[in-house]
C-alpha cells in the first residue's frame, strides 16, 4: 500500500513517477524498499491516468442510495431489474479496471 502512496504523492506534487522517486520517497518514510515490487508498480502505473483512476475510485467507494419503496406495479419491477443488473455491470468493470493494481500488492 505504500508504493501506491508514495506514487500518489508525488502525483499529486508534480512529480515524474519514476523507480528511483518511489524508492526515495518509501526510504524518506523510513520503510523498507523491495525493488521489484517498485519496477511492478511502475509497469502497472505506465499508461494510467492517475486522475482518472482516483475519480473512478471515489465514484466505486460511494455509497448507492437504497431504493425508496418497492415498486407498485408488475411494470416497475422489470425496470428496476434491470436497472440492478446495469448498475452491477458497471461496478464489476471498475473491479476489473482496478484488480492488477490490487493484486500487485496482495
Amino acid at each position: 500500500m505504500e508504493y501506491i502512496y508514495a506514487a500518489l504523492l508525488l502525483h499529486k506534487a508534480g512529480k515524474e513517477i519514476t523507480e528511483d522517486a518511489i524508492t526515495a520517497v518509501l526510504q524518506a518514510a523510513g520503510t523498507e524498499v523491495n525493488e521489484s515490487r517498485v519496477k511492478a508498480l511502475i509497469a502497472a502505473l505506465e499508461g494510467v491516468n492517475i486522475e482518472e483512476a482516483m475519480a473512478t475510485a471515489a465514484v466505486a467507494a460511494a455509497p448507492v442510495a437504497a431504493p425508496a419503496a418497492a415498486p407498485a406495479t408488475a411494470e416497475a419491477a422489470p425496470a428496476t431489474a434491470e436497472a440492478k443488473k446495469e448498475e452491477e455491470s458497471k461496478e464489476e468493470a471498475e473491479e476489473s479496471g482496478m484488480a492488477g493494481l490490487g493484486a500487485l500488492f496482495g
